[in-house]
């Protein structure tokens, strides 16, 4: 039986921003990223939680991360935010935009924010909660790197290339949905790996694109996109929305410009919100009304409304902790100094 090590929440946040501190991380780069993988362990998003600590000291130990840029803003247009996050993680340019992307949400009625030269490993309902708790509705995607076979080839050529989006529900958590336009996210393959278990068929193919169920094949080959063509169509929009549009990288440019590092992605993040106030004016109440009525008749099928487990667990942690591998703890505690 595999060991286990219960923490707190506090004590995982602890956890996390001392590895990332005592690698070099600036405390503002260190804070956001224990914050986000402390969130994500919190919510049940193993493959988004504090095993990332470790791909964010590798990341920053290859030279592929910047561990103390600052964000900077350029006012690109009416409803277009811009923010560099000059090679460093996300996090912080998303932090540091936020509140003027707010603003131009709530001006405009609609505007986008590209999040350009970050790295890029979180996931992306983090990005999309802070705008739901605002009243907001958004959409948000990123590439990755080029790990993804689209449907009918037998070459990685997309990312995993997530896509999310959130609607804020009055009273109640949000419905948002975070989705890999491929079959399982990356992480989720590499926990199976470090695990030694199988992955479920149609994950992925080996390097001679044959199904695969060995995480280590799959790794070394492709994975494969959800639904076939539907999703291999999906993954292309994501390269370009988040990729040229932006003037930013695709997934094929960000492996090449790891160099086998085995960092995490670089490139951008396109993300889009709108502000039901300014769409529906006086009538906003009836319709948001509506939205209830439709997950409503969701929920009376026996559906579960996208986000309900994470905010469930999420609930479940903030009283009990978070439990993890004994070994990954000791990894991450082997990064303190």
């Amino acid at each position: 039986m595999t060991q286990t090590q219960r923490l707190t929440l506090d004590q995982a946040y602890e956890l996390a921003l001392k590895a990332l501190r005592s690698n070099g991380f600036s405390a503002e780069h260190a804070d956001a990223v224990a914050q986000n993988v402390t969130a994500g362990e919190r919510d049940g998003c193993a493959s988004h939680g504090l095993y990332r600590v470790l791909g964010c000291v590798s990341s920053l130990l290859a030279g592929k991360v910047s561990a103390d840029a600052r964000p900077t803003l350029l006012d690109q247009a009416p409803a277009i935010l811009r923010v560099d996050a000059h090679d460093a993680f996300s996090l912080l340019a998303y932090r540091t935009a936020l509140p003027a992307f707010v603003e131009k949400v709530r001006t405009n009625g609609i505007a986008a924010l590209a999040i350009n030269h970050c790295v890029h490993y979180s996931a992306l309902w983090a990005d999309i909660e802070p705008l739901t708790d605002q009243g907001l509705v958004a959409l948000a995607c990123t590439p990755s790197h080029a790990w993804v076979t689209p449907a009918g080839g037998s070459r990685p050529l997309f990312g995993t290339n997530p896509i999310a989006f959130g609607w804020p529900r009055p009273q109640r958590p949000p419905f948002i949905f975070d989705m890999a336009t491929s079959a399982a996210a990356r992480g989720e393959i590499e926990l199976h790996r470090r695990a030694g278990t199988p992955l479920p068929p149609g994950w992925g193919i080996d390097q001679q694109g044959k199904p695969s169920t060995d995480a280590q094949s799959v790794l070394q080959g492709a994975m494969l996109t959800f639904g076939g063509h539907k999703g291999s169509a999906l993954a292309a929009m994501v390269e370009l929305l988040a990729g040229p549009l932006i003037g930013d990288m695709t997934s094929k440019e960000s492996l090449a410009y790891d160099r086998q590092t085995g960092s995490s992605p670089y490139g951008g993040e396109l993300i889009i919100a709108m502000d039901p106030d300014r769409f529906l004016g006086p009538d906003k109440v009836a319709h948001l009304a509506r939205a209830e009525a439709l997950f409503a008749d969701m929920s009376e099928q026996g559906a579960r409304i996208p986000g309900e487990r994470r905010f469930q667990q999420r609930q479940y942690s903030e009283q009990h902790g978070v439990t993890i591998p004994q070994a990954l703890y000791e990894e991450i505690a082997a990064l303190c100094r």
